[in-house]
């Protein structure tokens, strides 16, 4: 290869592990938010959030594949630990191969606190986006250098801060500490992310600061 062309930092430094010795230029040139059809939009005003009825709600929302990569089961574990809170509710829009577990766990579990629908139109993202406090994006343990979740850049396109379950020293951790734009805990650790959602819930006030910061990096540097 005349040049590898990777997505993170951590992807970077893997990839300098293993061509140790050999003269190829690896170069780091991150993954982009689509501005141009996405914009922070006012919650009060959100049509998906009144059509299901949990516009009074804190809700996270986690919008995209839910594939192998995904650590659905964490975010369905805090769900259940937090079925006390009737005023935090969890949203997935999208499909995978993890799509058809993560609809028979929420029935058997009898999750009132998680809805589940299936894919909407790019042309909506605005809309979906904004259906939410803050945006989930997770990945399962061993990701690390491997993997840096394109979706994030669109939340932060929408103006939202990200709890995220990933692994420390990661592409996504790195970019949410250096932005100053929400959580991230180590994958399958469900008390961690209820901890998170709640100190989330705390600062409400913060959320506001936290997104316009999201918003202004995804224009500055993820443009």
């Amino acid at each position: 290869a005349a040049k590898v062309i990777v997505m993170g930092r951590d992807m970077n430094e893997l990839f300098q592990s293993k061509t140790e010795g050999l003269d190829i230029p690896i170069v780091t040139i991150p993954n982009w938010a689509d501005l141009e059809s996405i914009e922070p939009f006012p919650r009060e005003d959100n049509p998906l959030l009144k059509e299901l009825g949990i516009e009074d709600k804190f809700v996270l929302l986690y919008a995209g594949n839910i594939g192998h990569p995904t650590d659905v089961e964490t975010i369905v574990e805090a769900a259940e630990r937090l079925t006390g809170r009737e005023e935090i509710h969890f949203l997935f829009i999208g499909a995978g191969a993890k799509k058809k577990w993560l609809d028979s766990a929420v029935a058997e579990r009898d999750l009132a606190n998680v809805t589940v629908l299936d894919y909407r139109p790019r042309s909506e993202q605005t809309v979906f986006l904004n259906a939410c406090d803050v945006g989930l994006v997770a990945l399962i343990r061993g990701m690390l250098g491997t993997a840096m979740p394109s979706r994030t850049y669109n939340i932060m396109a929408a103006g939202k801060p990200i709890i995220a379950l990933t692994d420390e020293g990661s592409e996504l951790a790195r970019v949410i500490d250096e932005e100053g734009i929400g959580w991230h805990v180590r994958p399958g650790n469900a008390a961690a992310l209820e901890e998170a959602i709640l100190a989330a819930r705390d600062a409400r006030t913060e959320l506001e600061q936290m997104g316009q910061r999201a918003r202004a990096a995804a224009e500055a540097k993820y443009s």
